[in-house]
């Protein structure tokens, strides 16, 4: 009597903990599920904006078409340089013997994401920086920004995409003399970068730096911090200020300074 006691403890007892697993997994996946999710990425095509000086995106048709099997068959050839489109900087990009696009580690590349949106500033000034105080006031509101946060800045540039002369400031190729959009001060920069530790950085523009940067200051220093960028993003008006988690999952490029990425938040 005493063992079947036992043995029927046991077995309730292992019941529980199987309904409390389900429980859990349900709560758990519907609660992924029940996320809203944003992406945050141009589609690659013919208009899609590049560097002034870079190779814009190509998609070549091998073939289209049924085949003499019968069965359709599609496939092509696209070519393009690392760094147009919605693409990460590798901190390699401006910083010697720092990562490569393959060496970037994932926990840089997927977390808990913060939105700083300077727009109503930036809308009015094509040459503006993003500025210590602007990081300051969004503190304020939100709180100190956590260690390894994937720190995004929306300028509202995102609104001119696929308009080269509104977005770049020119539509001449090479013209690299008159580029006018936001980026980062030098002062923001180093601030993310080194007092916030932040694991990466993105804005709306074509670059961390502004357009008429010379020296690419902001480059070199979250390149020099091992902080990847990204650039030309979409879809950051869709964003809350906090509470939100970044997948940006770049082409697997080894030994490359950039690359096409592929960026998704998911909304808590």
């Amino acid at each position: 009597m005493k063992l079947y006691k036992i043995n029927r403890g046991f077995f309730c007892l292992r019941i529980a903990l199987i309904l409390i697993y389900v429980c859990v997994c349900f709560t758990a996946s519907h609660a992924v599920a029940g996320n809203k999710l944003i992406d945050l990425t141009h589609a690659f095509d013919q208009k899609t904006i590049y560097w002034p000086t870079n190779k814009h995106f190509n998609l070549k048709t091998v073939h289209k078409g049924p085949t003499e099997g019968g069965y359709w068959y599609e496939s092509s050839d696209y070519s393009a340089s690392e760094h147009g489109g919605t693409h990460v900087d590798a901190p390699v990009h401006f910083a010697r013997g720092k990562w490569t696009v393959e060496e970037i580690p994932l926990k840089n590349l997927v977390g808990k994401g913060i939105l700083i949106d300077v727009s109503s500033k930036a809308l009015g000034n094509p040459d503006y920086l993003i500025s210590l105080e602007d990081i300051m006031q969004w503190e304020s509101r939100n709180g100190r920004i956590p260690p390894e946060s994937i720190a995004l800045v929306r300028t509202g540039w995102a609104s001119f995409w696929p308009d080269k002369k509104r977005y770049l400031g020119t539509n001449k190729p090479g013209d690299v003399a008159n580029l006018h959009f936001p980026g980062f001060s030098a002062e923001a920069a180093r601030f993310l970068a080194t007092e916030r530790k932040v694991g990466a950085i993105g804005l709306d523009t074509p670059s961390l730096d502004y357009g008429q940067s010379k020296d690419f200051q902001a480059h070199q220093i979250f390149g020099e911090n091992n902080i990847p960028g990204f650039e030309n993003l979409a879809n950051l008006d869709s964003l809350p200020a906090k509470g939100f988690r970044v997948i940006a999952l770049p082409m697997k490029i080894s030994g490359g300074s950039g690359a096409p990425l592929r960026i998704v938040a998911e909304i808590e």
